[in-house]
């Protein structure tokens, strides 16, 4: 059970800084460029929310089988398949498209005049990202890491698929509840979920709490 707690823990943050990081990258290109087959673009992220969690695993597992991608990966000594970096890769693919679209939504309902105006005086087009875009979105930032967070924490079916479900090797604590289950040891089943939602909730109160101080403090200022 230790063992299933520190292994959520550690690839839900790794998995979520990685997702955020890309999610914030993406939206913001999406929000701020026009440009042919925009929509192609924007449905093929979408894609994935409409899909299982196992056909995601699926896919991933296809896509990391024999392909030339293994093979250059086998040369480099990186195994994903089978392995905690596993774990990682199926929680990046089920949780980016949500973290996509909270900021995409978040980047448009932001008044674009700010911008051009500080791009007027002199910022470049990251210091306005970085000292306009991101303060102004924080909230929607907030949430986009709540959801993410929880969705890693929780990921199972695309997990069980890629990273295997081994036990006291990838069993994270959705894993772990699901094999206890299946060997018929239901206390232990029953902890897992227990501890599955206590984690969960502290750090989605964490994260709240966070946000409800930054905004005191902002109103503050």
């Amino acid at each position: 059970m230790i063992h299933s707690v520190k292994l959520s823990l550690l690839t839900s943050t790794i998995t979520t800084l990685i997702v955020m990081l890309s999610a914030l990258l993406i939206a913001y290109s999406l929000s701020e460029d026009s440009f042919r087959g925009k929509s192609i673009v924007k449905t093929v992220l979408d894609i994935p929310i409409a899909f299982p969690e196992i056909l995601i695993g699926i896919m991933l597992l296809i896509f990391l089988g024999n392909t030339p991608l293994n093979y250059m990966m086998d040369g480099l000594g990186i195994q994903i398949v089978f392995t905690d970096l596993g774990v990682i890769c199926a929680q990046f693919f089920v949780s980016l498209p949500y973290t996509v679209r909270i900021c995409y939504s978040t980047f448009c309902n932001i008044d674009r005049r700010l911008k051009f105006v500080s791009r007027s005086l002199g910022y470049t087009e990251f210091e306005t990202f970085r000292n306009i875009m991101i303060p102004l979105s924080r909230d929607g930032i907030l949430a986009a890491t709540i959801i993410t967070f929880s969705r890693c924490i929780g990921c199972f079916g695309a997990v069980l698929i890629v990273a295997g479900g081994t036990y006291q090797k990838t069993d994270t604590l959705p894993i772990s509840l699901y094999l206890n289950l299946s060997y018929g040891n239901v206390e232990m089943a029953v902890a897992s979920g227990i501890f599955l939602m206590i984690i969960s909730f502290i750090t989605i109160f964490f994260l709240e709490k966070m946000g409800a101080y930054g905004n005191e403090f902002s109103g503050y200022r």
